[in-house]
């Protein structure tokens, strides 16, 4: 997998259905997330059966009671994924550098409450709501996609992936000289 700057969580607001949870979970695991969240939700490993990597036991998982014990990093923002009307389509998303996705549980919405601590909303574009493990790894497939470092797409489908330039690291910029030159 391609390495990226920032990271990001991911979890749910209220669990109807734990296998699913744990999918997010595993997925979250593979996709290289940095933590995985909980929100009054009961959630156990062996409830859920589905996650087979044992995502919380191999990467932090955090269990809220309620919404205001939620502790972020400094810089974090809080993204939405909800089918709301004036939400950001995933396709023209920017994904912030540090960011932890919320999602609601299967049978409602966020919270009114969770929906007012949101820095962002999006949703995926689709004619109604997903399962929460793929609608979680379709935004960590785009996440990954944006701020990853891969090949550029081919024009065409006859077309080869277009190889990134070799990193080439620079000699240090000082401010004061550039400063200066101006």
């Amino acid at each position: 997998m391609s390495s990226s700057r920032g990271f990001f969580g991911i979890g749910i607001e209220g669990v109807s259905k734990p296998m699913n949870a744990g999918n997010l979970f595993r997925t979250a695991h593979a996709f290289g997330a940095s933590f995985v969240f909980t929100i009054n939700a009961e959630y156990a490993v062996r409830k859920a059966k589905s996650d087979t990597s044992l995502a919380p036991k191999n990467i932090p998982w955090y269990e809220y009671e309620t919404i205001d014990d939620i502790q972020m990093p400094k810089h974090c923002k809080i993204v939405g994924v909800e089918l709301l009307d004036d939400a950001e389509e995933l396709p023209s998303f920017y994904h912030p550098l540090s960011a932890m996705y919320v999602l609601g549980r299967e049978r409602g919405s966020l919270s009114p409450a969770m929906r007012e601590k949101c820095d962002y909303f999006i949703k995926i574009p689709t004619k109604f709501c997903l399962n929460v493990a793929t609608a979680g790894a379709i935004v960590m497939y785009d996440r990954v996609v944006a701020h990853g470092r891969f090949a550029h797409r081919p024009t065409s489908e006859l077309g080869k992936a277009v190889p990134l330039p070799e990193h080439v690291q620079g000699k240090p910029l000082s401010r004061k000289l550039r400063n200066l030159e101006d």
